[in-house]
Formats: structure tokens, C-alpha cells, sequence
């Protein structure tokens, strides 16, 4: 049995933008992706709420990408997942294209270094959309700026992926987020990430 990292945000841990709770196991992505994976490959879910790339996150280490990936990190895997970023856009941290790239790639570097011979799969988030700048929670963490920055992101991502022969997902072109936040993703487009992911499993 093959083991699978799923190192994420929000949408990797599942966040209901309707309710404001976590999908639970047969809805968000990463339980999805078990069903079908079956008993092929197991998936160690490590999603979390408001965690950032690169950003030092004020909540701390466990929110913080780049401090707590390492811990996540063992012999076992055969598949790193990376799906993560836009929180990092959030106008408190002012991250510049550059630093998104410097960023990304220095996640994939951590990567590589612990597990050479690890298959990572690189997934850009979908654009943030301008319902984020109407939700009452999520219009003060994202702003215009971070609306537009966020559009750049599949390209960025696709560079750092060619650079360092990772697979490449663009969820821009797979799922929508939803019109109730922007921001994350109602079920049928976790179905519609799962199914992706697992085309790129062998």
C-alpha cells in the first residue's frame, strides 16, 4: 500500500462555507480520494484552517507551512500532495509575487530534501473571487490586492512545478469556489478535485 500526504489549507481540511464546520470523510476531498483510491493507497489528511505557505502565521507553528511540513515528513510516503497558498495573500502579510514563488519553492525544497524519491504533486488554489470581499469573516483577512494576486497563482505554480519536475494541478481548471465566500468549495467540487488528484496516482 502506497501512502499519501494531503498537506493543505482550509479546502484540504474541508472547510463547509456554508456552515462554517468541516465536511465530514465522504464529502471533502481527501476522503473522497480515499473511496477511490480503496485500499491501493492511504491518505494521511493534513489539512488546516487559515494555514499559510510561507507567512509566519501569528496562531503559531501548526499554521505556519513551512515550520510544521518538516514534522509531517517520513519514509513512508510516496506522494506529497502540496495544496496550499492563498492564505498567504491575506493583505496582513503584503506577500509579493516573489515572494510567493520563493515561497512555494522553498515548501517543495523541504520536500525533496527529506524524500528524494517522494512524487510531488503541486496543486495552485482556485482565483479568489470577489464574494470574499462580501463575506463578513473572510473581507477582513482578503482584499482587493489579494483578489487580483490570487489570479497570478496557477502560473507562478506551474513555473515552480517545471523547475522541479512536480506534477501540476490548476484548480482553476477542475472546480469553482463557492458564491457564498469565494473562497472554498462546496461538494460537488470535491468530488471534482478528488477525481483529478487521483488521475495523477500510479
Amino acid at each position: 500500500m502506497k501512502t499519501i500526504l494531503c498537506f493543505g489549507d482550509s479546502n484540504t481540511f474541508g472547510f463547509n462555507p456554508e456552515k462554517g464546520t468541516r465536511y465530514d470523510k465522504n464529502t471533502r476531498w481527501t476522503g473522497v480520494l480515499q473511496t477511490l483510491c480503496k485500499d491501493n493507497f492511504h491518505i494521511i489528511e493534513a489539512g488546516c484552517n487559515n494555514r499559510t505557505a510561507f507567512s509566519d502565521n501569528p496562531a503559531g507553528k501548526m499554521f505556519t507551512g513551512y515550520k510544521i511540513l518538516p514534522e509531517l515528513l517520513n519514509s513512508n510516503l510516496d506522494y506529497v500532495i502540496l495544496a496550499i497558498g492563498i492564505n498567504d495573500l491575506q493583505f496582513q502579510y503584503n506577500a509579493s509575487h516573489d515572494d510567493i514563488k520563493n515561497g512555494i519553492s522553498n515548501l517543495v525544497k523541504i520536500v525533496k530534501s527529506s524524500l528524494a524519491n517522494v512524487k510531488i504533486i503541486l496543486v495552485s488554489p482556485a482565483d479568489l473571487t470577489e464574494n470574499v470581499l462580501k463575506s463578513p469573516i473572510f473581507s477582513t483577512l482578503f482584499d482587493n490586492g489579494s483578489v487580483e494576486k490570487s489570479k497570478h497563482l496557477a502560473k507562478i505554480y506551474e513555473q515552480i512545478a517545471l523547475e522541479n519536475n512536480c506534477d501540476f494541478i490548476d484548480l482553476n481548471t477542475i472546480a469553482s469556489t463557492s458564491a457564498i465566500d469565494g473562497l472554498h468549495f462546496e461538494p460537488q467540487e470535491h468530488k471534482k478535485i478528488a477525481n483529478e488528484i487521483f488521475k495523477h496516482l500510479d
